[in-house]
C-alpha cells in the first residue's frame, strides 16, 4: 500500500506534467487578434454569454456595439444595465418572433436596417467588440444575404471582436468562426410550465 508521502509525490508529477503541456501551449499561441465567436444551439444561455462577454469587455475599457436582431422588448434587464454603461450602444433593432409579427416582409425589412447598423459598427476601429444578438435568424429566413454577410465580417478591424447569437447557425457561418459553442438543451423550467421570469429569462 502506497503511504502519504509516495501518494503526494505522484500527485505532484502528473501535476507537474499537465502544467508542462499546458505551459507549451500557452507558449504556442503567440497571435493576438479579433476573435469571432458564436453561441448557437437550442439550449438557454447563448445571449446571456454574450452578455458575460461584454461585461467582462467594459472590465477592460473596451467599446461595444450591441444589436439586436429579432428581440423587440426594451424592458430586459441586460439592456437596462448596459445602457447605464458609456462605452456601450445597444440597438434594439427586431420585431419580435416571426410567429408573434406573422408578417414576413416587415421581419425582412427590420433585419436589413438591423444589419445596416451593424455594418457600421463592424467597420469602426475604435469598437472593440460587436454583439450581433439571434442574428442567425436572418439567414434561417433569409433575410440577408450570407456571403455578403461573411465578406463584412471578413473586412472587421483586425482587432475588433465579434459575438453571433442564435440557434442553427448556418454551416458557412460556423466555418468562419474562431469559437463556437453548442447549447444543449438538457431542462427547461419553461416546459414544466414555469413562467419567463426576470433577472433569469429577460
Amino acid at each position: 500500500m502506497s503511504t502519504a508521502a509516495e501518494k503526494d509525490a505522484r500527485h505532484r508529477a502528473r501535476m507537474q506534467r499537465k502544467k508542462d503541456v499546458v505551459a507549451q501551449k500557452v507558449g504556442a499561441a503567440g497571435t493576438a487578434r479579433g476573435l469571432f465567436l458564436i453561441h448557437t444551439g437550442n439550449g438557454k444561455g447563448k445571449s446571456s454569454a454574450a452578455f458575460g462577454v461584454l461585461a467582462r469587455s467594459l472590465g477592460h475599457g473596451l467599446r461595444a456595439v450591441v444589436v439586436q436582431f429579432v428581440k423587440s422588448r426594451s424592458d430586459t434587464g441586460e439592456e437596462a444595465f448596459f445602457r447605464r454603461q458609456p462605452n456601450v450602444a445597444w440597438h434594439v433593432m427586431g420585431e419580435g418572433f416571426t410567429w408573434e409579427t406573422q408578417d414576413a416582409a416587415r421581419d425582412a425589412a427590420a433585419a436589413q436596417a438591423a444589419w445596416s447598423v451593424a455594418r457600421q459598427a463592424l467597420a469602426d476601429a475604435a469598437v472593440n467588440l460587436v454583439i450581433l444578438d439571434e442574428f442567425t435568424y436572418a439567414f434561417k429566413y433569409r433575410w440577408l444575404d450570407l456571403d455578403a454577410v461573411l465578406a463584412v465580417i471578413r473586412t472587421r478591424p483586425p482587432m475588433q471582436h465579434l459575438i453571433v447569437t442564435g440557434r442553427a447557425a448556418p454551416p458557412e457561418l460556423i466555418a468562419a468562426a474562431d469559437t463556437v459553442t453548442d447549447m444543449t438543451l438538457v431542462k427547461h423550467a419553461f416546459q414544466a410550465g414555469v413562467q419567463a421570469m426576470a433577472g433569469i429569462e429577460w
